[in-house]
């Protein structure tokens, strides 16, 4: 499982150093793609192969369904761990989530997101707001 929250830079160059707590969990060659919020998620190769059969079941028919899949698809890539412990992230994913230099990755159970500081710290305080409603709202998913 992934959590926590780490802040890491981004060099010019499009690399990135992925949190040693998640290394071993993504394994050596993972997939990243575009993620909800403008920011990127990050998968072990058996989480994506289970979401990807998930996705499959979708019906091609439902123009919202083949919206979402090539959304997620279209962007996914595959990232292999250099020695260092870095990533290269692809400059069309660098451009969706805005990532220039300062970064923070975090742990979310099944997955990583990487997300530019900006938005992560606006996201987070937008949320923080709302997160005694956002309890009470899910109160009947018996958590």
């Amino acid at each position: 499982m992934f959590m926590g929250e780490y802040r890491h830079n981004i060099d010019d160059k499009g690399r990135l150093i992925i949190p040693a707590k998640f290394r071993e969990q993504l394994g050596e060659s993972f997939v990243v793609t575009r993620g909800l919020d403008r920011c990127l998620f990050a998968y072990p190769r058996s989480e994506w192969t289970s979401l990807e059969q998930k996705l499959k079941t979708l019906p091609f028919t439902k123009a919202d369904a083949r919206k979402f899949t090539r959304f997620f698809f279209s962007g996914a890539c595959e990232a292999e761990l250099d020695k260092q412990g870095r990533i290269h992230i692809a400059s069309n994913l660098r451009e969706y989530a805005c990532l220039k230099k300062e970064c923070v990755i975090i742990g979310v159970s099944t997955r990583v997101e990487i997300w530019c500081k900006e938005h992560w710290e606006e996201y987070y305080s937008n949320s923080e707001e709302s997160f005694n409603e956002i309890a009470e709202s899910i109160v009947d998913l018996d958590l």
